[in-house]
C-alpha cells in the first residue's frame, strides 16, 4: 500500500462496497422507522451510502441483545483464554482488510488515506492485540486477613456497555473504547458519529467473522439527539463511554443522573498547549512537531497543540520556521500520496472553522493561510493558518477549534508560560520544549493536564493512559486502566475452620 499511486487509491476506492444498516444481534438490519441518512464525502460532496438512521427502538432492541449475551454468559463467562484467541483473530482481520478499513475513514470523514493506512487502521489491530493479550495476564487480589478469613476480590464486567465515539478518529475511537470494554467480559453497544459510521460498521462485520457472539457487539449509527440519547438515558446500560465535545460530554453526565446513574466516562475537548523555551538546542524538529501537532489530521485532534506559547527572544525565527512548514502543507485529495492535509469532515465544521479565521484577522497577527479553498472545485478544505501575537484572551487562545488553526503566544518568564498554559478550562495535554532537565521536570509537575510530553507532542501508546483534567474530562482510554471502568470490585468473604 506504502507504493499505491493517486490512480491506485481511487480505483480501490470506486471499488468498494459499505455496509450502512445497523448491526444488531449478529445481523445488520435496517433502522426500525425505515429512516436513513447520508454518509458524505468532505473531499467531494458525494453522497457515499444511505446509513440506517436508529433510534430509540432500534438502540433498545440492541441493548436487550446485549444484555441477553451478557446473562447467558457466551461472552462474559467465555474461558479468558478462548476470548483471548478470538479478539486476536479480530486483530488478524484488520491487518487483512487494512487497505479498506484506510478507504474507509479516508472516505467518509476526509482525512489522507496514507495516514489512515499506516496509523489509523494498524493502530486500530494493535489496540485489540494488546487487550486480547492482557485478558490472561491481569489477576484479582487477595486480601490480607486474619485466620479463618479468605477474602477475594475481583474484577467484574459491568454488563452492557454503551460507547459513542467521534468522528475525527473513527476507527481508533471505536476501538479505544471497544477492545477494553470486550476485553473486560462486556457486550457493546457503540454509537459512532454520524458523519463517519462506515468503519464502525465493517468493525462489527469483523468481528462477527471473529467469532466475536451474536449480541455482544452491536452498532447503531444515528444521530446523537436520538441514538445518543437513547444510549445515555437507557434503564438497562450500565457504562457510558464517550468521546466528543465537553458540551455533549456534559450532558451525557445529566443523562445519567435522571435515569439508572449509569457510570460515565467522558474524554472531551482539549485546547492543548505547546510551551517552546529559548534553551531548546534544536529548534527545527521543535518546528517540525509544532506544526504537525496542529495541522496532522487537518487540526481536527481532541488533543491538537493549538496553543503554542514561544519564548519572546526567540519568537521570530521560530514563527518564521513555522510559517515554512504550513506552506509546505496544503490540503490536497486525501487519495492523493502526495497531500499533506486532507478535507474537514463537512460543510458544518468548514464554516465553525472560518468564523474562528475571520474573527482572527480583525484581532490578531495572520503570518499563514487563513482561506477555505477547493481541490477540483470542490470540497471542505482550511489552510494550514497561523496566527502570531495572539492576545491570551482571544477566542483563538480560548476557545477549542477543532481545524487547522495556531495561535502563537509570547511569553518571558517560566512561571508566565505555565500560568497561562494552565489558564483554560481544558487539561487534556501538553508539550515542552527545553533542553534544561530540571525545567522539564518543574514545567511538567505544574502543568494541570492529562499527559505532558516533553521534546515531542502528543505522544501516547497501548501501555499509557489518555485522558484529561478540567473540562477535558475524566475518562481514560488506553493501558490497563482503561479495564477498571469497564469493570466493577467484587469482594468474596469466606470463612473457614482454621
Amino acid at each position: 500500500m506504502l507504493d499505491y499511486s493517486f490512480d491506485d487509491w481511487k480505483s480501490r476506492a470506486a471499488a468498494l462496497s459499505f455496509r450502512s444498516q445497523a448491526f444488531i444481534d449478529g445481523r445488520f438490519a435496517d433502522a426500525a422507522s425505515g429512516k436513513t441518512f447520508a454518509s458524505v464525502n468532505p473531499a467531494t460532496g458525494e453522497v457515499l451510502a444511505q446509513v440506517s438512521e436508529c433510534d430509540e427502538e432500534d438502540v433498545n432492541r440492541a441493548v436487550a441483545a446485549g444484555r441477553r449475551a451478557f446473562e447467558d454468559g457466551r461472552w462474559s463467562r467465555m474461558a479468558p483464554g478462548d476470548r483471548k484467541a478470538v479478539m486476536l483473530r479480530l486483530a488478524d482481520l484488520i491487518r487483512a482488510n487494512l487497505e479498506e478499513m484506510a478507504l474507509l475513514d479516508s472516505l467518509d470523514m476526509g482525512k489522507l488515506v496514507t495516514d489512515a493506512a499506516t496509523i489509523d487502521a494498524p493502530g486500530s489491530a494493535h489496540f485489540f492485540q494488546w487487550y486480547a493479550e492482557a485478558i490472561d495476564k491481569v489477576y484479582d487480589e487477595v486480601a490480607p486477613t486474619g485466620p479463618g478469613d479468605l477474602a477475594l476480590v475481583s474484577r467484574v464486567p459491568l454488563g452492557v456497555v454503551g460507547a459513542v465515539t467521534p468522528w475525527n478518529f473513527p476507527l481508533d475511537m471505536a476501538t479505544w473504547k471497544a477492545a477494553a470494554a470486550l476485553a473486560a467480559g462486556n457486550s457493546v453497544v457503540l454509537k459512532p458519529a454520524e458523519q463517519s459510521p462506515l468503519s464502525a460498521l465493517r468493525l462489527a462485520e469483523l468481528a462477527a467473522e471473529a467469532g466475536v457472539p451474536d449480541g455482544v457487539f452491536n452498532v447503531v449509527p444515528g444521530y446523537g439527539a436520538a441514538a445518543g440519547k437513547a444510549l445515555g438515558l437507557h434503564m438497562d446500560v450500565d457504562c457510558l463511554a464517550f468521546t466528543g465535545s465537553t458540551a455533549i460530554g456534559k450532558m451525557f453526565m445529566q443523562y445519567s443522573g435522571q435515569s439508572n446513574l449509569k457510570q460515565v466516562w467522558p474524554e472531551t475537548g482539549g485546547k492543548s498547549p505547546n510551551l517552546v523555551f529559548a534553551d531548546c538546542e534544536d529548534l527545527d524538529t521543535a518546528a517540525d512537531m509544532a506544526a504537525f501537532g496542529i495541522f496532522f489530521n487537518q487540526g481536527e485532534v481532541c488533543s491538537a497543540n493549538s496553543r503554542l506559547y514561544v519564548e519572546r527572544s526567540i519568537q521570530q525565527e521560530f514563527v518564521e520556521r513555522l510559517i515554512a512548514r504550513a506552506e509546505a502543507m496544503q490540503p490536497g485529495d486525501p487519495l492523493d500520496p502526495s497531500s499533506k492535509m486532507g478535507a474537514i469532515v463537512d460543510e458544518k465544521q468548514t464554516q465553525g472553522i472560518m468564523q474562528f479565521v475571520e474573527a482572527g484577522k480583525a484581532s490578531a497577527n495572520l503570518v499563514a493561510g487563513g482561506e477555505r479553498v477547493t481541490v477540483d472545485g470542490k470540497g471542505c478544505f482550511v489552510q494550514p493558518t497561523i496566527f502570531d501575537d495572539v492576545s491570551h484572551d482571544d477566542p483563538l487562545a480560548r476557545d477549542e477549534i477543532f481545524g487547522p488553526v495556531l495561535s502563537v503566544i509570547p511569553f518571558d518568564s517560566e512561571e508566565e508560560a505555565v500560568v497561562m498554559a494552565n489558564d483554560s478550562i481544558y487539561g487534556l495535554a501538553a508539550s515542552v520544549w527545553t533542553d534544561n532537565l530540571s525545567r522539564a521536570c518543574r514545567v511538567t509537575d505544574k502543568l494541570q493536564v492529562g499527559t505532558v510530553s516533553v521534546n515531542t507532542v502528543d505522544a501516547l501508546s497501548a501501555q499509557t493512559p489518555f485522558g484529561g483534567m478540567n473540562q477535558s474530562g475524566f475518562g481514560r482510554d488506553l493501558s490497563l486502566h482503561s479495564l477498571e471502568k469497564y469493570t466493577a470490585l467484587k469482594t468474596t468473604w469466606i470463612k473457614y475452620r482454621a
